[in-house]
């Protein structure tokens, strides 16, 4: 159908379906924030299975209609650049803060189980389009792996305790007048979770149009799936993190913030395990090759210059951000120049 229509109007439907996947992203956090409070859950383990699964949802969409459509490595792609382009959110988050550096603002340990886990997926990532795969039972056998990892990863973050393992640079101010007022409109649990379940819907519904217009403008513009859905389709399908992200920074909430992309990424990587059930004949990783291996070698690196600044908590800021923020943006410029290169 969409490869039936011209250039301006895919790239119209695709910058439509762009904006409502960023209205709804918007409003996902204060949502979260509001169940996070009215049910006592912990924000990390909130962000990684409430935030982390519906901001995942363009993803799904987007894997499910490129797998079913005869094109797996648009959707792979896409998984794999925009597990890139989430981390670097925390970077253009970190520059909205004006304070220390996003990275001394909390102090869970669960964030960083978050991110050594998330380093651990993309890793079996690497390993299975170096190595190859073999079908088990319908499923590659790395896919297993990842699913198993990944259910791991789920039991582990909901043993974790969720308090601080050292203090914080800044803790969030207490919440007072307006605030208060704002909470207390929105203490219905079933209005909340009516309202995320709408949201989710219409960034599942966006995410199929991103999915179906970006294939169709790979074609027109001659620049492959491989690198658009990397980079392009990436970055529409990451527009709930980067809305939920400043939206989590905004109302103080940095842990629930950094929990959203660590989260996402971790969530993301087992949508390579749908991808590989809807893909018929072999593991659809043999077929990756160099391009995806370095997509998710570069979404490892920006995960571990975080995990750094986690890690050595150094407060120091050059342009309002973290010298790990200000790491990533080179970093990820020069590995799209090679992932151009790549294609």
């Amino acid at each position: 159908m969409f490869d039936e229509l011209s250039l301006p109007i895919n790239l119209l439907v695709f910058a439509l379906s762009a904006m409502l996947v960023w209205a709804a992203g918007s409003r996902l956090a204060g949502y979260a924030d509001a169940i996070a409070e009215n049910t006592g859950i912990g924000r990390a383990f909130l962000g990684i299975m409430l935030l982390g699964g519906i901001t995942s949802l363009p993803e799904i969409a987007v894997a499910t209609t490129a797998a079913l459509q005869g094109t797996p490595m648009l959707s792979l792609n896409g998984v794999l650049g925009s597990a890139a382009i989430n981390v670097l959110i925390l970077a253009i988050a970190d520059a909205t803060t004006g304070r220390g550096a996003l990275t001394t603002l909390q102090g869970s340990p669960a964030v960083l189980l978050q991110g050594v886990l998330g380093i651990l997926m993309m890793a079996l990532t690497v390993a299975a389009v170096v190595v190859g795969d073999v079908l088990v039972f319908g499923l590659g056998a790395w896919c297993w792996a990842m699913l198993a990892t990944y259910l791991g990863a789920v039991w582990l973050l909901a043993k974790t305790r969720s308090g601080d393992a050292w203090q914080s640079s800044e803790r969030p101010a207490p919440k007072t007048g307006a605030d208060e007022q704002e909470d207390a409109s929105a203490t219905n649990l079933h209005r909340l979770i009516a309202k995320t379940a709408g949201a989710g819907a219409v960034i599942l519904a966006a995410g199929f149009l991103l999915a179906r217009t970006g294939d169709a403008i790979a074609t027109q513009t001659g620049l492959g799936t491989n690198f658009f859905g990397n980079v392009f389709l990436g970055l529409s399908t990451s527009l709930p993190e980067i809305s939920t992200v400043i939206a989590a920074v905004r109302l103080k909430r940095y842990e629930m913030a950094i929990s959203d992309i660590f989260g996402t990424n971790l969530f993301n990587v087992t949508i390579i395990v749908l991808i590989d059930a809807l893909h018929p004949g072999g593991p659809v990783l043999v077929a990756a090759g160099p391009f995806a291996a370095f997509g998710a070698l570069l979404a490892l690196v920006m995960t571990v210059i975080f995990m750094i600044g986690l890690l050595e908590r150094r407060d120091r800021t050059v342009l309002h951000m973290g010298m790990d923020s200000l790491a990533a943006f080179p970093v990820y410029a020069i590995g799209v120049v090679i992932l151009y290169g790549l294609k």
